[in-house]
């Protein structure tokens, strides 16, 4: 499963260092080509709502091999697509696949994992997480640099056959629903809210001419949210159920956990692009220091458990977050003549506080759901994980094009590393707020 989740976060964020050389071979704009990511992530956003229902009706196992195949295959069309609408064709199907695989790959372990084991089964679920966007920089600027742009997506077909041989041999089935239901209403509501909030902020991070069309797609989106809400609370047979809200250590990484994962999407991007625009560091060189956060997701993953374990999720999470917090404010006093070690320690300290979010949160985040509920409680977790990371990197270039209107280029971008850091109060108020022994049954 982590195999597999790897090979999607890959693919995603890999696809941002071509996008340049795909734009002369195809022979579109810069501004067009950018529909390689957001038609992508768009499509994922809309159809994963049908996910925990596919997986019921048909069986996980069915559904997750079906998934993989056709991921590995548009990858494989991506990679020979002589045309641009062939690479967004393939990259739909591409998108589709991976609404099915990613929370699947998350069912089909959370559902056979008991509440004491959640902490040490949800390791390996966070790994792909940590380590893809972390080094996808370094081996996009290599690939792009020494061969193809082709062969970022050539690289996950030896991933998908591997994984799919070992699906076959070691996923067991599970039981059928061919009577479930499917709420059309629910998934219309849905995919509406979620295509009008992406579409919102890939448009507002195309320029300022574009903000007024984008902020009325993103208030109409959320206001389809809140009906969509409404609709799947009070549906006899909802596209999945919103009950797990009512359990605290299940809301606050819907709730905090959002925050984290935009401030964590967006990062690495910002930083990547601070080093190149502003410190003149070349692709490779930037890409190299990035790395770092990758680093500290390393280290930290070695004793994260065990940490976690003696502090308690409270403690920990709290930690985790005043660390991402300092380590990303710490980047706003990075200057052209500040020395490379200082870059080198924020992005490790910044990937062992990413490290120790992560693996608390995961963990507490089913630690009270009841196996018959963990379908539904993981479908509307990838939905607002989804969301999130979608929208960290179109709204970190919002604010910092926002600031960059009242003053220079360098200090706007010193104000979107304040700005990341910001994010992390609410996570650190909200935390501070809850019961002192949540999660210690998951422990």
């Amino acid at each position: 499963m982590a195999s597999s989740l790897f090979m999607q976060i890959m693919d995603s964020t890999i696809v941002t260092t071509a996008l340049p050389k795909m734009s002369q071979d195809l022979a579109v704009s810069s501004a067009t080509i950018s529909l390689v990511v957001s038609v992508y992530l768009i499509t994922m956003a809309i159809f994963i709502p049908l996910s925990g229902w596919i997986a019921n009706r048909y069986g996980q196992k069915t559904t997750w091999m079906i998934a993989v195949l056709l991921f590995t295959i548009s990858s494989f069309t991506n990679a020979i697509a002589p045309s641009f609408a062939l690479v967004l064709i393939s990259r739909f199907c591409q998108g589709i696949a991976a609404s099915l695989m990613v929370p699947t790959s998350r069912l089909i372990v959370l559902q056979r994992a008991p509440a004491d084991k959640l902490l040490e089964v949800t390791t390996y679920l966070i790994w792909p997480a940590l380590i893809a966007p972390s080094i996808a920089p370094v081996i996009g600027g290599f690939i792009v640099n020494y061969l193809s742009w082709r062969w970022i997506f050539l690289i996950n077909l030896p991933i998908g056959i591997i994984s799919i041989l070992f699906g076959i041999k070691l996923i067991p089935h599970s039981q059928t629903h061919p009577e479930s239901r499917f709420d059309l209403i629910g998934f219309i509501e849905i995919a509406i809210a979620s295509g009008l909030v992406l579409i919102g902020a890939e448009l507002a991070s195309r320029g300022q001419q574009e903000w007024g069309h984008a902020a009325i797609l993103v208030v109409i989106g959320l206001a389809a949210a809140v009906l969509t809400g409404h609709h799947l609370a009070t549906a006899s047979h909802p596209l999945f159920s919103v009950k797990s809200l009512r359990i605290t250590s299940f809301r606050i990484f819907q709730t905090g956990g959002s925050f984290l994962w935009l401030s964590l999407g967006s990062m690495p991007y910002l930083l990547t692009i601070y080093l190149q625009t502003i410190l003149h560091y070349s692709p490779i060189k930037a890409s190299f220091y990035v790395i770092f956060i990758f680093i500290g997701n390393i280290v930290a993953k070695t004793f994260a458990n065990q940490l976690v374990k003696k502090m308690h999720f409270k403690p920990a999470i709290l930690m985790s977050v005043i660390i991402i917090l300092l380590s990303s404010l710490g980047f706003a006093f990075v200057r052209a003549n500040s020395t490379a070690v200082l870059v080198m320690i924020l992005g490790f300290i910044n990937g062992v506080g990413r490290s120790l979010a992560l693996t608390a949160y995961n963990a507490l985040s089913f630690a009270d759901i009841d196996f018959a509920d963990r379908n539904s409680a993981n479908t509307m977790n990838a939905v607002s994980q989804t969301l999130s990371q979608g929208l960290g990197i179109s709204l970190i270039t919002v604010v910092v094009s926002m600031i960059g209107t009242i003053t220079n280029q360098a200090t706007a971008y010193e104000f979107g590393f304040v700005f990341l850091a910001a994010l992390m109060l609410y996570p650190l108020v909200e935390t501070l707020l809850v019961p002192k022994n949540i999660g210690d049954n998951a422990i």
